[in-house]
Parts: C-alpha cells; sequence; structure tokens
C-alpha cells in the first residue's frame, strides 16, 4: 500500500491541535509507560500498522522489556506481568475503543475507579480518544510504518 496524502502538510492546524491534546496527556499525572502501552493496544485493537511501529518502539526505548510488549494483546491472561493499575488501564482502552460494542457498561468504569481517581480517569480517556484519532488517520491514509521504510 503507499501513502495516500500527507494529512500533515494539508492541515498542519488540524494536526497541531491534535498535537496539543497529545501534550496535554504528556503532562497529565499518568506515567508515560501507562500511556505508551494503552496506546499501543488501542492501536492493535484497531489494526493500525504506522501506530504499532512508533509506540513499540517508544515503549522498548523506556525500557519495556519485548516479553511485556509481546503480549499486551493477551495481557488478562499475563499473570502479574502487568501491574494492576496497568491491567485496569488496558481494560478501560479496550471497553472505550470497542465502544459501538461495549457501551462502556457501569461495571468496566467502576473497575476503572479502582485504580485511577476522577482526573486520572478522565485523563485516560482523553488519551484513549486521541489515540483512536491517530489511528483513523494513519489507517485512512496509509501512512508507513517506520519498520516497512527500512526494508
Amino acid at each position: 500500500m503507499s501513502k495516500r496524502l500527507d494529512y500533515n502538510e494539508i492541515a498542519p492546524a488540524g494536526i497541531k491541535a491534535l498535537g496539543g491534546v497529545y501534550g496535554y496527556v504528556v503532562q497529565s499525572s499518568l506515567p508515560a509507560v501507562l500511556v505508551d502501552l494503552v496506546y499501543l493496544r488501542v492501536s492493535q485493537i484497531n489494526n493500525c500498522a504506522y501506530c504499532l511501529d512508533m509506540h513499540t518502539r517508544d515503549l522498548l526505548k523506556k525500557g519495556q522489556k519485548i516479553e511485556k510488549l509481546a503480549l499486551v494483546q493477551a495481557w488478562a491472561e499475563a499473570g502479574k506481568l502487568f501491574d494492576e493499575r496497568e491491567r485496569a488501564a488496558l481494560a478501560w482502552a479496550e471497553s472505550v475503543t470497542r465502544v459501538a460494542e461495549t457501551g462502556v457498561p457501569d461495571e468496566a468504569y467502576q473497575a476503572a475507579l479502582t485504580m485511577f481517581d476522577d482526573q486520572e480517569l478522565v485523563d485516560l480517556t482523553i488519551a484513549i480518544g486521541l489515540m483512536n484519532t491517530y489511528n483513523r488517520m494513519a489507517i485512512s491514509f496509509r501512512n508507513t510504518p517506520q519498520a516497512a521504510l527500512a526494508h
């Protein structure tokens, strides 16, 4: 597949606005690794090769082990590889990303509130929504993953 268009060039103000949301998430109290794990899981659900490549690289640079990254999509069966907050964030990310299927039930909300305060949960949900938007941009316009450029 080849890139359809360069949305960064065509709509720089829109992409800058998304970057502002990204900056908000970065400055939130959420740990960077937790946010990147959520970004990776959302990108897995959406099957976004560009974002999968980018967030895997980001997590490796932050010292995360490949064994953990390989099991992000099976986090619920990965035992103690993921801590309680990571597990709660990944569960929330799945429910919110699959909103058309899940409706984000009360049980999911209550479970998330056991690990995150109100501010953290709102910030986490903003991060999930942002990654869903980035995934849709990259998939729709066929961004090429860095790994594919190397070959």
